[in-house]
């Protein structure tokens, strides 16, 4: 049976994104010097490493409470766009860029569908919800 709650599915996803973007947004940040070497290997700017770890750590935690979700989810979509063509395209799409196509595409709908109603409510101009 199906309860067709969109709310609490927006949540659910909201939720599960802030869970993976904030804890790899704070891994980054913890460890700037390996990140950064990271991104310099894949032909980046240390600048891109800071940008990304703030992104996902921002990102995060306005899709935990909801607010300014349009903005959070296109960032956080572009990011994990990125890291499939930069990173993980090459290892394939199982073991290499499923989970990381999921956050996108999760992204993306918070992205089109708004917070839901159990938010701070999201006060993106493109939205009005």
């Amino acid at each position: 049976m199906c309860c067709n709650n969109v709310d609490l599915a927006l949540l659910l996803v909201r939720l599960a994104l802030a869970t993976a973007f904030i804890t790899h947004g704070v891994a980054k940040l913890a460890n700037m010097s390996d990140t950064v070497a990271f991104f310099n290997a894949l032909g980046l700017s240390a600048f891109f490493a800071y940008l990304v770890a703030w992104v996902e750590l921002l990102g995060g935690l306005l899709m935990l409470v909801g607010f300014w979700t349009c903005f959070a989810g296109l960032a956080l979509a572009i990011v994990m766009l990125v890291a499939i063509v930069k990173v993980k395209y090459q290892g394939g799409f199982m073991g290499g860029w499923e989970l990381d196509l999921t956050l996108l595409l999760s992204a993306v709908a918070v992205f089109f569908g708004g917070p839901g109603k159990y938010s701070a409510g999201c006060r993106c101009p493109a939205c009005q919800k």
